[in-house]
C-alpha cells in the first residue's frame, strides 16, 4: 500500500510578466519516510527549478487510492463513505476514504472517479468531490539504484 506525503516547495517562480514571484506548491510523493519523502521531492524538482528552492512542509496524507487520468492536468479530492451493515444489529456504518482523481475539469473527475469505482462490490456515496492545489503526484520509485563505476 502507497504511503502519500504532500510535500511544499517554496521557490522564485518567473510570472509571465517577467516579475519573480515567491511561490509554496504542493506535489505528492510516494515514500516509506518524511526523510525519503523530502529527498524524493528534491530530486524530482531539481531538473525544473532554475536557483534555489526549499521544502517548506512535508505532511502525511489520509489517501487511500488514486485514479490517473494522462491526458488531465488537474487532481480532484474525492471523500468516498462505503456503506457496510452490521449482520448482528443490522445497523448501516459508513466508512470514509479519500481518493485523489485526476480530471481536466470537475466532469471529467466524476467520470473518471465513477470509472475507477465500477467493479467496486461495497455501496458508496460520493460524499464530496473537490480540485486541489497539487501540482504533481511522484509515485514510488522501484528497484535499486545501478552502482557508479
Amino acid at each position: 500500500m502507497a504511503n502519500w506525503f504532500e510535500c511544499k516547495v517554496r521557490y522564485d517562480k518567473m510570472m509571465e510578466n517577467g516579475v519573480a514571484k515567491k511561490v509554496n506548491e504542493p506535489y505528492l510523493v510516494d515514500a516509506l519516510s518524511f526523510t525519503e519523502a523530502e529527498a524524493r521531492i528534491i530530486e524530482e524538482q531539481t531538473p525544473f527549478i532554475s536557483g534555489e528552492f526549499s521544502v517548506s512542509a512535508v505532511k502525511r496524507t489520509k489517501i487511500s487510492e488514486i485514479f490517473r487520468d494522462d491526458t488531465a492536468d488537474k487532481w480532484y479530492m474525492a471523500k468516498v463513505a462505503f456503506i457496510t451493515i452490521d449482520e448482528k444489529t443490522a445497523v448501516e456504518k459508513k466508512t470514509t476514504s479519500l481518493i485523489l482523481v485526476a480530471g481536466s475539469d470537475f466532469k471529467n473527475a466524476y467520470d473518471n472517479f465513477m470509472e475507477g469505482m465500477k467493479g467496486t462490490m461495497a455501496d458508496f456515496d460520493l460524499v464530496s468531490l473537490a480540485e486541489t492545489p497539487l501540482m504533481d503526484v511522484y509515485d514510488a520509485k522501484l528497484g535499486s539504484k545501478p552502482a557508479a563505476e
